[in-house]
């Protein structure tokens, strides 16, 4: 069996964070029809500008709200979050690129409620995965290189007992758990910094599961964790 623990270590800093994470099963993550992925994509840059209303990219409220959020633990210069990365590409009118029927869905996700919206693949997991801060000796290889980079001693990272799978909490994915076309069972999260917002985190979690079930099959699950649910069985 595998779990999905958070731990004190990150509730120390994000008490009133909530975890919404959607297992997928049984998934055919393959596609015969790109355009249709791509055309939801493209609808949901269009609704993504309404996070991106004010003139300076960094006072929009999603920015500011996931900036100060990474200034409360050690991150790599430059580091932002997967949400940031989204909508400076669209505030540039630079369409996000298909990549595989997964990852299309959740980047629609990320854009159409602005919340980070990630993904990896169940079976490449060792041992349970753990929402923490890094002791800094886990190895972790993105996608483009072959060299490791571990994370810094106190990041937040997503890790299981091979190493980072998530480094900054969600800025960059390691390669080793990565969603592939051969992908059968997905861990998908959301993640919420404002409770108040909970609301945006079901509807956005109810609408990923949709899409993932109506377009690619397989059963869904899903579970949001908080200070007082802090696990959940994976597998």
């Amino acid at each position: 069996m595998k779990d999905f623990i958070i731990e004190d270590k990150f509730w120390d800093i994000f008490r009133e964070s909530k975890i919404g994470i959607v297992l997928c099963s049984n998934i055919d993550n393959t596609s015969t029809d790109e355009d249709k992925f791509e055309e939801m994509i493209r609808k949901s840059e269009i609704t993504a500008h309404n996070y991106i209303t004010k003139e300076i990219f960094s006072e929009n409220d999603v920015i500011k709200e996931w900036r100060e959020a990474y200034q409360k633990f050690k991150t790599k210069k430059g580091a932002r979050s997967s949400i940031e990365a989204l909508l400076n590409r669209v505030s540039k009118n630079n369409q996000i690129n298909s990549i595989n029927p997964l990852v299309d869905i959740y980047n629609s996700i990320s854009l159409t409620y602005g919340l980070p919206c990630g993904g990896e693949d169940i079976d490449s997991f060792k041992g349970n995965v753990r929402l923490t801060k890094a002791d800094g000796n886990e190895p972790f290889i993105t996608l483009g290189t072959d060299e490791n980079s571990s994370p810094f001693e106190g990041e937040i990272v997503y890790k299981d007992n091979d190493g980072a799978i998530c480094r900054c909490w969600n800025w960059r994915e390691s390669v080793r758990t990565m969603l592939t076309e051969k992908t059968k069972n997905a861990f998908m999260c959301i993640e919420l910094l404002d409770t108040r917002k909970t609301p945006i985190l079901e509807s956005a979690l109810t609408e990923l599961a949709q899409k993932i079930h109506g377009h690619l099959s397989g059963d869904c699950t899903i579970h949001i964790l908080d200070f007082d649910h802090r696990e959940i069985k994976i597998q």
